[in-house]
């Protein structure tokens, strides 16, 4: 009996994808921006699968070399990574729509939520829904945490640098930004005194690569427009400047320098600049300023905020625009007859001057700093932040469980219910790495049964 011939495998190479317009690649952006759940660490995982494995736009060594830079820089990794593939692809205007996109669906939900929040947030459905939300997010500080802790702390140095960070916020009340520049000074000596405690390890898996070729390949020669260049580099800061200056000296102009507006441009501001960590590092700065030296908002709202920005798309820092929305709505900046405008005009204000930063980074520095990754003298003052930034964290962590566990404070005693919803939820997260979304849902719902039979 004859057998059958076996066919042979086809061996010919895979041919790279099609070249991609930008008009093909923003409505990527767009679904991206509308589908960027699970903090920076899951966004990084959705580009690497539809970027890397998927549309195979980028190659793996040339997304990690990317996501490398934007780990380095202060803002969103994951927004500045976007930022940096699209202006890779398609020049200024590519990494320009690819950085919007990413964070515009989430401005608009988060202006929807925070007036429904503010509106109708005395209603028992709303409360009882938020009352089971609020332990939830003293558990996802608790992670942060853990996860960076785990990361970062890896010998005696860092743990110095951890405690004395959080006694410095905790029991001095010494200002985040201080304790940033604290942290890099004793990185930097560090560096010297004992290099190989500060040498990083590198804090992202990869995935295999596919093997097959990708559009931006790891041969492939870096474009004319990604080549250093000093007078493009001028052009680049100076329409950064003018971007930043416009607007404030009109809010100064037209409403003073001490109106709440301008406050809030100049705030986030220097928020933009010391977000080394991810959000929860300077979610303590936002705090200090937000809510006890501004009092745009009261402690509670916070962790409401911060419950609203984990459960939209987007990044996390993205509760600014919560911050904004309820500093405008609170305080009538534009009367009692306009709280939603003032609101919406306060949201879209911080959230330009929060990422307008991270866009300069990406378009100055892409052809700039990438060869300085491995550099020590760059990269031990980072591992000295992010250290510091597990100590400061770990204050927030008591500074959100004080205000959820003793809600009426100390004299109104425990809030046991709440204690309990923070304990399922950290070990849900941490223990079963269950997803944040999933967390929430299922603490609000448990709330609204808690809340309604009490």
């Amino acid at each position: 009996m004859d057998q059958p011939q076996r066919q042979a495998p086809d061996l010919s190479p895979t041919p790279p994808p099609a070249p991609v317009t930008l008009a093909q690649a923003v409505p990527y952006w767009l679904r991206l921006g509308f589908l960027s759940f699970g903090g920076p660490a899951g966004q990084i995982a959705l580009m690497h699968r539809d970027l890397v494995d998927e549309k195979r736009w980028i190659s793996e060594k040339r997304f990690l070399h990317a996501l490398n830079y934007c780990m380095v820089l202060p803002g969103p990794e994951a927004q500045q990574l976007a930022t940096y593939i699209g202006w890779l692809m398609h020049r200024t205007w590519g990494g320009v729509l690819a950085g919007a996109l990413f964070v515009l669906p989430s401005l608009f939900i988060l202006i929807a939520l925070s007036w429904i929040y503010l509106a109708f947030g005395d209603t028992p459905l709303v409360a009882g829904l938020f009352y089971g939300i609020k332990p939830a997010v003293v558990a996802l500080v608790v992670q942060a945490v853990h996860r960076i802790g785990g990361r970062t702390l890896r010998n005696g140095w860092m743990w110095a640098i951890a405690v004395a960070a959080f006694i410095a916020i905790f029991a001095l009340q010494v200002p985040f930004p201080a304790i940033v520049a604290g942290a890099a000074l004793v990185g930097w000596v560090g560096s010297r005194v004992a290099p190989q405690a500060f040498r990083g390890g590198g804090g992202h898996g990869s995935a295999k690569s596919t093997g097959r070729p990708a559009l931006i390949d790891d041969h492939t020669p870096t474009p004319d427009h990604a080549r250093f260049r000093w007078g493009r580099l001028a052009v680049v800061l100076l329409a950064g400047a003018l971007l930043w200056c416009v607007p404030m000296g009109l809010l100064t102009a037209g409403f003073g320098w001490t109106h709440p507006f301008t406050q809030m441009g100049w705030f986030f501001t220097k928020a933009a600049l010391l977000t080394f960590g991810g959000a929860y590092a300077v979610l303590p700065y936002v705090y200090q300023g937000a809510v006890v030296h501004h009092g745009w908002l009261t402690p509670t709202q916070m962790i409401d905020g911060l419950a609203l920005g984990e459960t939209t798309p987007g990044p996390l820092i993205m509760v600014v625009a919560f911050v904004g929305f309820v500093g405008g709505y609170t305080k009538a900046l534009f009367g009692p007859d306009a709280l939603f405008l003032a609101g919406a005009m306060a949201a879209a204000l911080v959230t330009w001057f929060t990422f307008l930063p991270s866009f300069i980074f990406i378009l100055a520095g892409g052809p700039l700093v990438e060869s300085t990754h491995d550099d020590l003298k760059f990269t031990a003052p980072l591992a000295g932040i992010t250290a510091a930034v597990v100590g400061v964290i770990l204050n927030l962590a008591l500074f959100f469980a004080w205000h959820t566990w003793w809600p009426r404070g100390a004299e109104g005693g425990v809030d046991w219910v709440a204690v309990g919803l923070s304990l399922l939820a950290a070990v849900a997260l941490i223990r079963y790495q269950q997803k944040v979304v999933h967390v929430i849902a299922a603490c609000a719902l448990l709330g609204l049964l808690a809340h309604s039979l009490t």
